[in-house]
C-alpha cells in the first residue's frame, strides 16, 4: 500500500478545543493509532468552520465550553448545514452531564468525559475510550435531528413542552417488567420509547452504557418528559408499575424477587464484557427472575453486551424486541442479539413502543405465575 493510500484510509480527524494541552494530546493519542489521523486541530469553532470546509474530516471532538462560540452553538449550526459525526470532549459536573445530554439530542454520536483536574494524565488513561467513540462515530449513522431555529428566544425547554398524549393500557398485572439494554446512541432511542409509554406503562428497567455523573442527569431529563416517572436506580428500590429506573453509571443493576415485590439490586464489581453497568448482568437476572413476565428491548449500541443473556431470557419466556439496523446509530448490540437467536421481532425504532404497548393489550397484561 502507497503512503498516499494509506492516508485516505485512515479516519480523519479534526480536534476543536480552546486548551493548547488539550489540542497537543488530543493529536498525539489521535496519531497514534494506525487507522486514524489528526488532520487539524482548531482553538475555537470559527477556525474549525475553515477547517471543515478545506480538509473534509471524517469526525471531530468538540469540547464544551469554548470563548466565542461554545460547543452547543457550533453543533447545532453544524448539524443543520454540515452534519457529521462529532464527539464531544465534556467535564465531569453536573452543568457538563446536562450540556452534554443536550448535545447527544442535537446528534452528536457520543462523548468523552474529561476529568477536572488532572487533564493531562486523565486524557492519556482515557486514550483508549477516546480513540474507540472516535472509531465507532467514523462508522455510525447519523440520526435525523429535527431542530429549532437557532437562537428561536420563544422556544420552550425540552421539559415545558407539552407531554406527548399516550392512551392508558388499562388494570395490568405488577407483574410485568420492561427491560431495555442500550449503548451508543441509546439515550435519544431509549427516549423515544419511554416517552411514549402510558402512565400506567408496566416497570421499565433500563442499562444504558454511560459514565459516573451523568445518568442521575440523564434520569431527571426523561423524567421531564415522560408520563412515566424516571429516576437513577438505588439499591432496595421497590421496581414498580409507571416508573422507569436507570442504572447508575459504574455500578451494574439486576433485579431480584423479595417476596411479592421486585427489588432493584445495585452494586460494584467488575466490568462485564468491558461494561460497568452491563446489560448482560441486568438481562441474565431479568432471566433468572421475572422468565415469561419480562420484555425485553436492545437498542443501538456497538459491541455484544447482552445478547447472550438476551438469548436465556427468550428461553426463559420473555418477549424480545430487538432495533433494526437502519434506524440504529450502531447496529453492533441488536445484531449480535439477532445472531443470539434472542429477537422475537426486528422492528424500527418508532415502531417498538407502539408494538409493545399492543402486545400488553393483546395479553392483556396477565402475568404468568412461575410455579
Amino acid at each position: 500500500m502507497s503512503a498516499r493510500e494509506d492516508s485516505v484510509a485512515k479516519t480523519r480527524v479534526v480536534v476543536v478545543d480552546d486548551s493548547a494541552l488539550v489540542r497537543s494530546l488530543l493529536t498525539e493519542i489521535i496519531n497514534r493509532q494506525p487507522d486514524m489521523q489528526c488532520v487539524g486541530a482548531a482553538a475555537d469553532p470559527y477556525v474549525a468552520r475553515e477547517m471543515i470546509r478545506t480538509l473534509n474530516p471524517d469526525v471531530i471532538t468538540l469540547d464544551i465550553e469554548m470563548p466565542r462560540m461554545d460547543g452547543i452553538d457550533f453543533l447545532s449550526k453544524l448539524m443543520r448545514l454540515r452534519p457529521m459525526p462529532v464527539v464531544m470532549v465534556s467535564t465531569l459536573t453536573e452543568r457538563g452531564a446536562d450540556v452534554t445530554l443536550r448535545a447527544l439530542e442535537l446528534g452528536a454520536v457520543d462523548f468523552v468525559a474529561k476529568p477536572k483536574i488532572g487533564v493531562a494524565d486523565g486524557l492519556r488513561l482515557l486514550a483508549q475510550d477516546i480513540t474507540e467513540k472516535v472509531r465507532i462515530a467514523s462508522k455510525a449513522h447519523l440520526r435525523r435531528v429535527h431542530l429549532a431555529p437557532a437562537h428561536d428566544a420563544g422556544a420552550e425547554p425540552a421539559a415545558a413542552r407539552p407531554l406527548p398524549s399516550v392512551a392508558h393500557l388499562g388494570r395490568l398485572s405488577t407483574e410485568k417488567i420492561i427491560f431495555i439494554g442500550a449503548s451508543t446512541g441509546g439515550t435519544e432511542a431509549t427516549k423515544e420509547v419511554l416517552v411514549n409509554l402510558p402512565p400506567d406503562s408496566p416497570a421499565v428497567v433500563i442499562t444504558q452504557h454511560m459514565p459516573p455523573g451523568f445518568t442521575k442527569s440523564y434520569a431527571a431529563r426523561l423524567d421531564g418528559l415522560c408520563k412515566i416517572r424516571v429516576a437513577e436506580a438505588r439499591d432496595g428500590d421497590r421496581i414498580l408499575p409507571g416508573h422507569a429506573y436507570i442504572a447508575p453509571g459504574g455500578f451494574h443493576l439486576s433485579v431480584e424477587r423479595s417476596g411479592a415485590n421486585y427489588i432493584a439490586r445495585v452494586q460494584d464489581g467488575e466490568p462485564v464484557n468491558r461494561h460497568k453497568p452491563s446489560v448482560e448482568v441486568l438481562f441474565k437476572s431479568a432471566a433468572r427472575v421475572v422468565g415469561p413476565n419480562a420484555l425485553a428491548l436492545m437498542l443501538t449500541g456497538m459491541g455484544a453486551d447482552g445478547a447472550k443473556a438476551m438469548k436465556e431470557m427468550r428461553d426463559a419466556g420473555s418477549y424480545n424486541y430487538v432495533q433494526d439496523e437502519a434506524s440504529c446509530v450502531v447496529f453492533g448490540m441488536p445484531r449480535e442479539a439477532i445472531v443470539a437467536g434472542a429477537a422475537h421481532e426486528v422492528l424500527p425504532l418508532t415502531q417498538i413502543a407502539p408494538k409493545l404497548i399492543e402486545r400488553l393489550r393483546s395479553t392483556s397484561g396477565m402475568s404468568i405465575n412461575r410455579i
